[in-house]
């Protein structure tokens, strides 16, 4: 005879992972896994991470970052984001066809050398992975660019967590926030509508979309213009110091980032602007 009662006796951890359903169950197997047994449903006590409770022992509380009259504009790649780490890296050679140090060195040298015309929209994601591919004499089907560009894109989600947390705290300060990444125009709709958009909202500059790259003057201007500031008004957080001294070249106060610790530092010693 098939029972009712439900009998809940999970981890969250265990029910992510759980992915099958086992016989005589009506949910994910293992661990995680749902069973009926009789008429009532036994609920068990919640672990604090889905009560409210704090999850690690203590709330974490920090000040949050006020710059009135500024705003404070963010590159993405290794600011927000993490570097592609060796096994993203390793991913991309595989799907490469890459074999070797030195073969590796040459796609990945490739790779780089090419990244401008994908970032300024000059070249879309077929044609950039068909110049790496003729640069390294390689030669790879419309499935495998579509794989090279999936991992690829993949390899550049990984955040920051403590530069979300400055975010946050800026966020929390009631600070102007925007977004400016030399990327490729199919990274816009993830910064405008993924977790990020929460931050930036419609702020977001693409250089695949605005056919402009860092650190010419142009897109610096173009977002300056759009926002409605000026120059003394902008704070420019990137991690190539070419892209800050670019932005420091117009007027816009600059860092060059390196770690969330000094960024935080950094931002919490700036004066107020000017009053116009």
């Amino acid at each position: 005879m098939v029972s009712n009662e439900l009998d809940l006796n999970f981890t969250i951890g265990s029910y992510i992972q759980s992915a099958a359903c086992g016989e005589g169950t009506r949910g994910f197997a293992g661990a995680g896994r749902v069973r009926w047994h009789g008429e009532r449903a036994v609920l068990p006590r919640l672990p604090p991470a889905l009560t409210g409770a704090p999850r690690y022992g203590e709330r974490v509380t920090r000040a949050p970052l006020s710059l009135p009259g500024r705003t404070v504009i963010f590159d993405y790649g290794e600011v927000i984001s993490l570097s592609p780490s060796t096994a993203d890296r390793a991913v991309l050679a595989d799907l490469a066809g890459v074999r070797g140090a030195d073969a590796a060195d040459r796609f990945f040298a490739a790779y780089l050398a090419h990244r401008d015309g994908l970032d300024q929209g000059t070249a879309g994601v077929a044609a950039y992975w068909r110049a790496i591919a003729a640069e390294i004499g390689a030669s790879w089907d419309e499935a495998r660019v579509h794989q090279l560009w999936a991992a690829d894109f993949r390899s550049w989600l990984s955040i920051n967590p403590a530069t979300v947390e400055v975010l946050t705290d800026l966020r929390a300060g009631g600070t102007a926030l925007a977004l400016l990444s030399n990327a490729g125009p199919d990274f816009g709709s993830y910064f405008r509508h993924g977790p990020l958009g929460d931050f930036f909202g419609a702020a977001c500059y693409v250089s695949g979309e605005l056919g402009l790259l860092k650190p010419g003057a142009g897109i610096y201007r173009h977002v300056l213009a759009d926002l409605g500031i000026t120059p003394d008004q902008a704070v420019f957080i990137d991690n190539r110091e070419s892209n800050v001294t670019g932005a420091e070249a117009l007027g816009i106060t600059g860092h060059v980032f390196t770690d969330a610790d000094k960024l935080r530092a950094f931002l919490t010693s700036l004066p107020e602007p000017a009053a116009g």
